[in-house]
């Protein structure tokens, strides 16, 4: 009976479905909405979760919740754009790029898709399509200097620095207070070896972002090359005591240079001891010959010799060792062992003329006139405005002459 009751039941919903058809059609329709809905709530979690992965660091998790979101939403750029930012931490270059392309795909006008797609471009050291995409952004979002400084070191790297010159003060008005536009106008000076007007920039950019430690460093350098030494000076003292500076090598030799210029040649050896007594010190090249160029100028014999010393023995191909070599024989009485140590120096001078200069005033010091202005007169052929070349001829010229009595 209750089995007869049961099939009763079922023809007669059967009967009420054919007599509604439409209804099974709506019910579908708002499924499938409510699927989708949920499906976004679930993308938005994993973008959210791959977001915070990114931001912390966690690469592989994040390329996981990100994969996991767009399969849910396929069809939604920022997703994409995320994925290739991801892929680009993970070196996967080739990868990124297919993740912001597909985000232009989706969405043409998205400036980040056209934005990072010149990063990726730029990493791979095309420099034209890079141009292209950043162009693009910028076009896009003319206001912001983020995407006109990008379109302009592009153009640097390129060697154009009049089209990126032109390109970043045609957009003035807008970028009035941008320190990173000024950075990058001081940065084409730098190239065009203006260096008064890179410093003058680098100021403007230092009062528009007080705390950004990359234009202060880039201040420094150009006040180093304009020989503004005690400002240089002032101004890595600043720097060394900032979070995370203490021990930075390049400022310290930064500042060794300076104090040397500055007369200050005691302070400067103390930097210099304190760039060459660590592991990494013991092979810095550099150190070692400012050290030996300033205990020499201050007769710290000791340390001079140490100095020339290491240099020959890590660095027996470059000229410097073999010339403080010399000069400690010179000083020291060895004048016919200077003679023969200047000779290395020579061997291994480059495009330097001291060696020269020292082998002539060594020769005119052994009483060899004519050796000394050859060698006087040689240093001259390459670098005719020389003071110490000159000076040494005239010399030479002058006993020669018996007007130097």
């Amino acid at each position: 009976m209750r089995t007869r009751l049961v099939v009763l039941s079922l023809i007669t919903l059967a009967g009420l479905a054919a007599c509604n058809p439409g209804h099974g059609k709506h019910t579908q329709k708002h499924l499938l909405g409510a699927m989708e809905r949920q499906n976004a709530m679930k993308a938005g979690n994993e973008y959210e979760q791959a977001r915070q992965s990114y931001l912390a660091g966690e690469l592989e998790k994040a390329d996981k919740f990100i994969n996991r979101c767009i399969q849910l939403k396929p069809d939604v750029p920022k997703s994409y754009i995320l994925k290739g930012r991801i892929m680009i931490e993970l070196s996967d270059l080739e990868q990124a790029l297919l993740a912001f392309q597909q985000a232009e795909a989706l969405d043409p006008a998205n400036i980040d898709a056209q934005y990072y797609q010149g990063i990726v471009y730029e990493r791979f050291a095309q420099s034209d399509k890079a141009l292209k995409h950043f162009s693009a952004a910028a076009d896009a979002e003319p206001a912001n200097p983020q995407y006109a400084i990008a379109v302009a070191e592009t153009m640097i790297d390129m060697g154009n620095l009049d089209e990126a010159e032109k390109f970043l003060t045609s957009r003035a008005a807008s970028f009035e207070h941008s320190a990173g536009i000024k950075q990058t106008l001081g940065h084409i000076a730098m190239l065009r070896k203006d260096t008064e007007a890179a410093v003058k920039l680098f100021n403007e950019a230092r009062l528009l972002a007080s705390d950004d430690q990359s234009i202060l460093e880039d201040l420094i350098q150009a006040q180093i090359q304009s020989e503004r030494f005690a400002d240089a000076e002032f101004n890595l003292s600043r720097l060394l005591k900032m979070k995370g500076n203490a021990g930075r090598r390049d400022l310290l030799h930064f500042r060794a240079k300076c104090l040397s210029k500055l007369d200050r040649p005691l302070e400067a050896r103390d930097v210099l001891i304190e760039l060459t007594t660590s592991d990494e010190g013991q092979r810095d090249v550099q150190a070692w010959i400012e050290l030996g160029n300033v205990c020499f100028a201050i007769r710290d014999m000791n340390r001079s010799r140490q100095a020339w010393q290491r240099i020959v023995a890590i660095a027996p191909h470059r000229h410097e060792g073999w010339m403080l070599k010399a000069l400690y024989q010179r000083r020291t009485g060895d004048l016919e062992g200077a003679l023969k140590t200047v000779d290395r120096a020579i061997e291994r001078r480059g495009t330097s003329v001291d060696p020269l200069v020292l082998e002539g005033l060594i020769l005119s010091e052994l009483g060899r006139a004519e050796e000394a202005r050859a060698a006087f007169a040689a240093a001259l052929e390459e670098q005719p405005e020389d003071p110490a070349a000159r000076s040494g001829l005239a010399n030479v010229i002058d006993d020669a002459t018996g007007d130097g009595r």
